[in-house]
């Protein structure tokens, strides 16, 4: 990624940490998972969770999707502050992380791999559960939020005197105004649930039917971290603040409850079927919700599993008569466990996630004269069942569904 020129101010603003370069200070960061902001005071480059903004002279660029950097508290339940990691830290407080022993670790294998020349299938596989198994053994959930945690920990750790800001987003949906209402480029989070219910492939779920889903629309997370740029740059803060965390989400000020989304999308795919391949509208109906691991396996075995073993045994004896139907309640099944799956840490997840520090940012950007009807990043301006039925799920419909 190309940016201007040096540093005048040598801040950066990020949102965790894999794949994207900056230049600043001496030579050029890596800034992984997430992001930066680099400028000259005439031209800044932000990128956000593959957000991507470039600010010159008052003008902006952008692209999108992605999000989640705040879930770097793995499962913690509570109120979940703007704190920072140290290099080291765990969640679980066990010793021993190192980020250089981790690369080598995952270098060495993925070595040993191509050496008994696996397949790319194989190597794909055996990475994945070499991932979670080294996250889960300090703590988080999985290899997305544990290498965003260590990405802090790395911009904490080399900053030197670099004031750091870092943005986490919780689950970044569809953009709420800009540049247009529900757009959002590719399927991510919560989005995973609605196009599987409105495709008709999922009829049951695992989750507390009461717990917060914290999300928040891109745009908002975008104008976040210009409100915060500027602020910064312009000393907005206390010159000791040379490290601030910044949650923008929605679960303190405007919390979303699960059971509202399974009613939003229940309401919407009823009244807009989706139109299948074979021409028919999909008819969706109730999910089963089902609130612990013991009762999902109980009802996934009964109702699904069972039946398909059977229709296996008559698939096999009539040479294959009933092969579309199999394969099709096949992929239903393994649809609903993949997303079990991805979602088993936050299925439960009973965190809220503090924004005083955002809310202090909000505070700045009114007293400061920033035009907040353009820069807008507040929670409690969302209505959440206007913008689901109005803009969120009729933009994944319009953008994502095929």
């Amino acid at each position: 990624m190309a940016s201007g020129g040096k540093w005048r101010r040598k801040t950066v603003v990020a949102s965790g940490v894999s794949g994207w370069w900056v230049a600043g200070g001496d030579g050029w960061w890596r800034v992984s998972g997430g992001g930066g902001w680099v400028g000259d005071g005439s031209e800044w480059w932000v990128v956000a969770s593959g957000w991507w903004w470039w600010w010159r002279r008052w003008q902006m660029v952008g692209g999108g999707g992605g999000g989640g950097d705040a879930y770097v508290s793995g499962e913690r339940e509570g109120l979940i502050v703007e704190n920072s990691y140290y290099m080291g830290e765990t969640l679980n407080g066990a010793h021993g992380l190192d980020i250089e022993m981790e690369i080598k670790v995952v270098g060495e294998r993925l070595r040993e791999l191509r050496e008994e020349e696996a397949t790319d299938g194989e190597i794909k596989m055996a990475m994945k559960k070499l991932g979670i198994q080294r996250a889960r053994k300090y703590g988080w959930p999985n290899t997305y939020v544990f290498t965003k945690a260590m990405g802090e920990m790395l911009l904490g750790h080399s900053k030197e005197n670099m004031p750091l800001v870092i943005i986490r987003p919780t689950i970044i949906t569809s953009t709420f105004k800009e540049p247009f209402p529900g757009w959002v480029e590719g399927v991510r989070t919560i989005d995973s649930i609605l196009v599987g219910y409105g495709k008709g492939n999922m009829t049951c779920f695992l989750a507390d039917p009461h717990s917060v889903i914290d999300v928040i629309p891109g745009d908002m997370v975008v104008n976040a971290m210009m409100v915060a740029m500027v602020a910064h740059a312009n000393q907005a803060f206390a010159a000791s603040d040379e490290m601030m965390i910044y949650h923008v989400g929605s679960s303190v000020a405007n919390p979303f409850i699960l059971t509202c989304l399974q009613d939003y999308a229940q309401r919407y795919f009823t009244k807009h079927p989706w139109i299948g391949k074979d021409g028919k509208p999909v008819i969706v109906g109730n999910v089963t919700l089902l609130t612990s691991m013991d009762s999902f396996h109980r009802y996934m075995t009964l109702r699904y599993l069972l039946p398909l073993k059977g229709l296996e045994l008559v698939n096999t004896a009539s040479c294959q008569y009933f092969q579309g139907i199999y394969l099709k309640l096949r992929r239903k099944i393994n649809f609903v466990k993949r997303m079990i799956e991805i979602y088993r840490p936050y299925l439960f997840f009973k965190g809220i996630y503090d924004d005083i520090n955002t809310e202090k940012l909000r505070m700045v950007a009114r007293e400061s004269g920033v035009e907040t009807d353009m820069f807008y990043f507040d929670p409690k301006s969302i209505n959440w069942e206007d913008y689901f039925m109005n803009t969120h799920i009729p933009g994944l419909v319009r953008y994502v569904f095929k």
